[in-house]
C-alpha cells in the first residue's frame, strides 16, 4: 500500500523505504520474512478490546471499542499507521485519554480493519471524534461516513451533543458536511419542515452551530430577530435529498449496538 505522508516510526524503521505490518496486532517489521514468522506465531485475530457492535447483513462489520490506556501498545501503532494517511494527525504516543473505535470486516481468516476514529475519554469541550481515518482501499465505499455516524450515536447513547475536534481536513469538512446535511434533511422530511433547530439537535446529537452551517450552505436558514429560522418547503427538501441519494450510505442497526459510555475511575462511587 503506497503511503502520502511521513510517520514517526522509531529507528530504525522511519529509514526504510517499505515496511511489513501485522494486519491483526500492527507490529511493524522490516523484513518480510520476520512478518512471516511473526505472524505464524500471533494468535490475534480481532483489535485488543470489546466487540460492541456487529452487522447483520453483508457486508459483515464489526466495531471494536479498544482503550488506550489498557492497549497503549496497539494504539500507538495504530496512530503510527494512520500518521501515513493524515497530514495534521499530532497525537502518536498519548494515547492513555483516549478510547478507539475500530471498524474491522469479518472472514473466516478474521477481522480486517477497515478504519477508525479516537474520542477523548473525557472531553471539556464536547468533541465526540478527535481523529477518524479510512485505509485506502476502503474508501469511497461508505465506511468514513459509517464511522462519523457511529460517533454520534455513541453522542446519543451518552445523552449528549457531539461535534468533532477541529481542525477539520478538507476531505474531513466535505465528510461531515454532507453527514450534517443528510441526517438535518431526512429529519425534516419526516416532520415536514416543522422543526427547530433545537428540536434537531436533541434528535440527532449534532452540535447547534454544525446544524445551523449545514443549513446555510443549503440556503435553508433564515436569520430574523436575533434568530435562526429554518425556511424550507417539502419539495425542496425532496430535491435536495435526491442529490444526497447518489452517495452510498451504510446504515447503522443500533438495535445491534452494545455498549456503556466510560465512567472516570474517580467517578465511581461518587453520587
Amino acid at each position: 500500500m503506497d503511503t502520502w505522508y511521513y510517520s514517526p516510526y522509531p529507528e530504525p524503521y522511519n529509514s526504510l523505504e517499505k515496511l511489513y505490518l501485522c494486519e491483526y496486532c500492527l507490529k511493524y517489521f522490516g523484513k518480510k520474512k520476520t512478518l512471516l514468522r511473526h505472524s505464524a506465531k500471533c494468535d490475534l485475530r480481532h483489535p485488543p478490546g470489546d466487540e460492541i457492535y456487529r452487522a447483520a447483513t453483508s457486508p459483515t462489520i464489526a466495531v471494536f471499542e479498544v482503550d488506550g490506556k489498557r492497549n497503549k501498545v496497539y494504539c500507538q501503532s495504530l496512530c503510527l499507521l494512520s500518521k501515513l494517511f493524515l497530514d495534521h494527525k499530532t497525537l502518536y504516543y498519548d494515547v492513555d485519554p483516549f478510547l478507539f473505535y475500530i471498524l474491522c470486516e469479518r472472514d473466516q481468516q478474521g477481522y480486517h480493519i477497515v478504519g477508525y476514529f479516537s474520542k477523548e475519554k473525557c472531553s471539556v469541550e464536547g468533541y465526540n471524534l478527535a481523529c477518524i481515518l479510512t485505509l485506502p482501499p476502503y474508501q469511497r465505499k461508505g465506511y468514513g461516513r459509517f464511522l462519523i455516524a457511529f460517533s454520534y450515536e455513541l453522542s446519543k447513547k451518552e445523552c449528549k451533543v457531539g461535534t468533532p475536534e477541529r481542525p477539520l481536513s478538507d476531505l474531513g469538512q466535505v465528510s461531515y458536511r454532507s453527514y450534517w446535511q443528510r441526517s438535518v434533511l431526512e429529519l425534516l422530511y419526516t416532520h415536514r419542515g416543522q422543526l427547530s433547530i433545537k428540536d434537531i439537535s436533541d434528535r440527532t446529537a449534532i452540535r447547534t452551530d454544525d446544524i445551523v452551517r449545514a443549513l446555510e450552505v443549503l440556503n435553508l436558514i433564515k436569520y430574523w430577530k436575533g434568530d435562526h429560522i429554518i425556511s424550507v418547503t417539502q419539495r425542496v427538501i425532496e430535491e435536495h435529498l435526491r442529490i444526497l441519494d447518489k452517495k452510498k450510505v451504510m446504515g447503522i442497526d443500533v438495535s445491534r449496538l452494545h455498549w456503556t459510555p466510560y465512567v472516570p475511575a474517580n467517578a465511581v462511587g461518587k453520587k
